[in-house]
């Protein structure tokens, strides 16, 4: 077992490596991907052992680049497209909406886009204006389109694997703010035995509230779940992975035991995942509830100047000001 200590970003990295060595359709392209590797140096090396045909730096136009994509994929190429920063991508939303996710419908089967749309996401970089954006709901809200998000360098390792070997279209969301935190890596997990790309997954053990997060969060409320601990209550956290389509068999299994649910985020609150995911706990768990499913989540209003994005961003306190807000009913 090839077991190393890498960040989020080698992982990714490597996971690019062992995706381009096993299928020569894969392609990745985008900006400044090949001679520069990437500005998170997340394709670092790969132009160079690969070769320019199949690691592109693509002109800056990221409509131009999905567009590009969606021509590779139905002539039976894998392209893997990294939008620089999450803020870019609004130029190939169109691309992305009208084509991508609706070429299978369209044809009525007989097309697949078998492509992934990588996108850096989530704030906390100290980045300037449209360089930090929480565009999931976008994607998860539009039929056609798969949505997943890492939280860890093993997923990170294995989930952009398997996003590139599958004959649907992904947004594959990497927190951007963990790029440079470290984890065990099996570089030699097969990926016919791996963690289904599309399932939640408890990451933490609980008897008292079930927290729910995704992507940047997930660390963050693993951190509220250890200071709860000190005051003697046990948070089950729960990594969602998969947002679109969404897997919550693991979360109504879980509020039915602990009666509470609080949902993290950092996108706007408004029409966010948290609110799709509150209405179906609700739904499924109604008599198990002791209170309602609380959200954590960024503020509705554009991501703010750098120097105040702390303030902006859910944190420990507010996770654990929401677990306690759940007893109170």
């Amino acid at each position: 077992m090839a077991t190393e200590t890498l960040t989020l970003g080698k992982a990714l990295n490597n996971g690019l490596r062992r995706a381009l060595e096993n299928d020569p359709k894969v392609i990745i392209m985008g900006e400044d991907v090949g001679k520069l590797g990437g500005v998170f140096r997340i394709t670092d090396g790969l132009q160079k052992d690969f070769g320019d045909q199949r690691v592109i730096d693509t002109p800056l136009a990221e409509s131009g680049i999905i567009g590009t994509a969606v021509g590779l994929a139905i002539r039976g190429y894998r392209p893997v497209c990294e939008i620089q920063f999450d803020g870019f991508v609004y130029p190939a939303y169109d691309q992305i909406v009208s084509q991508v996710a609706k070429m299978h419908y369209r044809s009525r089967g007989k097309l697949r886009i078998p492509m992934v749309i990588r996108i850096p996401f989530g704030g906390g970089i100290g980045a300037v204006e449209h360089h930090s954006e929480s565009p999931e709901a976008y994607f998860a809200h539009t039929a056609g389109l798969k949505v997943v998000s890492c939280a860890n360098p093993q997923d990170a390792y294995v989930m952009i694997q398997q996003a590139i070997t599958s004959d649907d279209p992904i947004v594959f969301l990497e927190p951007k703010r963990r790029y440079w935190e470290k984890g065990q890596v099996d570089l030699d997990a097969p990926l016919s035995e791996a963690y289904p790309l599309h399932s939640a997954r408890v990451v933490r053990p609980g008897t008292d509230v079930t927290v729910l997060a995704y992507g940047p969060m997930v660390r963050t409320c693993l951190e509220a779940a250890t200071a709860a601990a000190e005051d003697g209550r046990e948070l089950e956290v729960i990594d969602l992975r998969t947002l679109s389509p969404l897997d919550l068999s693991a979360a109504y299994e879980s509020v039915k035991r602990t009666g509470r649910a609080v949902v993290v985020h950092e996108a706007p609150s408004n029409i966010g995942l948290g609110a799709e995911l509150a209405a179906r706990i609700t739904e499924e768990c109604f008599y198990s509830l002791e209170s309602p499913v609380l959200r954590v989540t960024g503020f509705d209003t554009p991501y703010p100047a750098a120097r105040v994005e702390e303030e902006y961003l859910p944190d420990l306190d507010r996770v654990l000001d929401a677990v306690d807000r759940t007893f109170g009913w």
